[in-house]
């Protein structure tokens, strides 16, 4: 059975941006686009209303370039328990107040069991430190985490594993 990963805003960001002249952000771009490559032959790619109205947002024309990627993906439900979820990370300091958006992608994901989200975004989500505390909440709350993970990540896996854990 195919992992599912949650694909979020950031990964839409990066194919679709024109190349950075920052060698980390140009890697990590080229990355991000040899992932996408292979990512719906092994993967379960989930995405949702959430990354949907971030891609909207900003110039016409590359928010139509995201919206094109997202076009065959299917959207999970951003339940009123998910709603719940993120506020209560906000609340317990996990996420800036102002990355009310990041933190309802990790509770979409959660509530809706998805394996990986994955993500970009290193200061609010994918990050190691922060990345653990958000696990520790989850699992407080009752959830399994899903991993957090970056399509560097994800391109580590074995053609046949399809998950984020290195062989």
């Amino acid at each position: 059975m195919l992992s599912s990963v949650y694909v979020e805003t950031t990964i839409f960001s990066y194919l679709t941006a024109r190349p950075s002249g920052d060698l980390v952000t140009a890697g990590h771009q080229r990355s991000t686009a040899q992932w996408w490559g292979t990512a719906a032959v092994r993967h379960r790619l989930v995405s949702s209303a959430v990354v949907t109205r971030e891609v909207r947002a900003g110039n016409a024309l590359m928010a139509e370039r995201r919206l094109a990627l997202m076009a065959d993906i299917p959207l999970v439900e951003v339940t009123d328990e998910a709603n719940d979820l993120a506020r209560a990370l906000l609340t317990a300091g996990l996420l800036p107040v102002d990355a009310g958006a990041d933190a309802l992608h990790v509770a979409v994901a959660a509530v809706n069991r998805v394996d990986y989200p994955a993500t970009w975004n290193l200061r609010h989500l994918a990050g190691a430190v922060v990345r653990r505390r958000i696990e520790q909440a989850l699992r407080g709350r009752g959830f399994d985490p899903p991993m957090l993970c970056t399509p560097e990540e994800l391109l580590a896996d074995s053609p046949t594993v399809g998950d984020c854990d290195a062989t």
